[in-house]
């Protein structure tokens, strides 16, 4: 009996992730997700309205300052909620950021547009360029802040064969770190975990200035005060090697998630308490811009992610907003 290959032909003809992108006459419910959504006016126009809506009552500055001075606390508390199975491995992230694992492929090996897409290369639809460059293949340091129970972590230590290879990664939860550290992938000589508020003044850290070739901030940033930020990036520009890069993705403006908050769990302009007391805040391009070029940063990459995730069952559509950047320290 012949064996039946359908399924796996059918798993080749399907786009690679990051260029799904749906036919003005397609069926939306043909998949569960697409990218590069453009967004019309009228669409736009009712997202600002609804984040209007929930901005009109916002909380008290003594509760504000709650949120922000116990954020270990809260999210000590949400890790121990969920601890480490209600998390996914970032795996897509090597698709989105090659520089993670750059061994994995050839250096001359095609990769979608999207995978170092600048702010004039975004009408160029599904066209693929070479990656020419990457800023470290041998004994690479990265850090990534705001590990969490490391999702990012432990996908870069599978797939990035370098054996000089080391990542540092830290949080200010000190219940995700010994979940993090607790995991059988957790390998003391290529990694370690550390306890840390990037917030703070000064850093304690196991390495030294100008040290790191990568810092990662995936979902970290918006976690934090906005006028705490210009700190953060600050210390990251003193870490990182002359010629090192900032990789980063972090919630957009008029995300799902933003309208979907209720009156009364605003904390500021597009910055919010969730239910559960941890802090988000929502990126436009250009507040990530301004945050690293003011601060000694030159743009690589910078562009709004917008994807349509659909509930197939339920005839849902779900419009997912992000912002991802590239941020490269200046070679001296």
């Amino acid at each position: 009996m012949a064996e039946d290959t359908s399924s796996d032909n059918r798993e080749a003809k399907r786009p690679q992730f990051g260029t799904r992108n749906l036919p003005l006459d397609g069926n939306v419910f043909q998949h569960n997700a697409w990218d590069n959504v453009t967004w019309d006016e009228e669409q736009e126009k009712l997202a600002q309205q609804k984040v209007d809506e929930n901005s009109i009552v916002t909380q008290s500055s003594e509760q504000l300052l709650k949120h922000d001075t116990e954020a270990d606390k809260y999210w000590d508390k949400f890790y121990d909620i969920h601890n480490n199975g209600f998390f996914k491995d970032r795996h897509w992230l090597l698709i989105e950021f090659p520089e993670l694992a750059p061994n994995t492929v050839k250096q001359e090996t095609e990769r979608p547009m999207r995978a170092a897409l600048t702010d004039k290369d975004q009408n160029q639809g599904d066209k693929h360029i070479k990656i020419l460059s990457l800023p470290c293949k041998d004994g690479c340091k990265i850090l990534e802040i705001g590990c969490g129970v490391g999702n990012t972590v432990f996908p870069i230590l599978m797939y990035n064969t370098d054996p000089k290879l080391f990542v540092y990664c830290c949080d200010f939860s000190a219940k995700a770190i010994d979940i993090l550290q607790q995991n059988p992938a957790y390998n003391v000589n290529r990694c370690k975990a550390f306890v840390l508020d990037v917030t703070q003044e000064t850093w304690t850290t196991p390495f030294e200035l100008e040290s790191l070739d990568i810092i990662v901030l995936i979902f970290v940033l918006s976690a934090i005060h906005p006028d705490k930020m210009q700190h953060v990036v600050r210390q990251i520009h003193r870490y990182l090697k002359p010629g090192g890069i900032v990789l980063f993705r972090d919630y957009g403006r008029y995300d799902l998630a933003q309208l979907r908050f209720k009156k009364g769990n605003c904390l500021g302009e597009n910055f919010y308490a969730r239910g559960d007391g941890t802090m988000v805040y929502f990126f436009q391009q250009e507040d990530v811009r301004k945050l690293f070029t003011d601060n000694g940063f030159n743009e690589e990459q910078n562009f709004v992610d917008r994807r349509l995730q659909v509930n197939r069952g339920k005839q849902l559509r779900m419009y997912r907003v992000w912002v991802q950047a590239k941020y490269r320290k200046a070679s001296t």
